[in-house]
């Protein structure tokens, strides 16, 4: 039961911590529960299976948080969340509407 109970919070650590960089803004609750998560998985496993448990859960948790960081920046997930507009207008300078109409009236005259 001890194991599931690591296993659990840190996919969840992991879950949360993706979830507030990627798509909740500002550092809020689910990095704070994520971290949390995390935090804890350590300490179940370090207080309540062993000390090596303990070591490995802390060694997984970063290799697991930045091979999910790494893979979610590789998939197609971020293009398609990424906002990518053109705009296709353009803005005419003052200078250049004036010296325009100067020349249509130098052209008319």
């Amino acid at each position: 039961m001890d194991i599931f109970l690591v296993v659990l919070l840190v996919l969840a650590g992991v879950a949360l911590l993706l979830m507030e960089m990627f798509l909740l803004p500002g550092f809020g609750i689910a990095g704070i529960s994520g971290f949390a998560c995390l935090i804890g998985a350590v300490v179940v496993a370090w207080l309540f299976i062993s000390q090596l448990a303990g070591i490995i859960t802390l060694c997984a948790c970063v290799l697991l948080t930045a091979l999910a960081i790494w893979g979610f920046v590789r998939s197609k997930a971020l293009d398609k969340m990424a906002l990518d507009t053109k705009i296709d207008g353009h803005v005419e300078l003052a200078n250049n509407k004036l010296n325009k109409e100067e020349n249509k009236e130098k052209k008319e005259s």
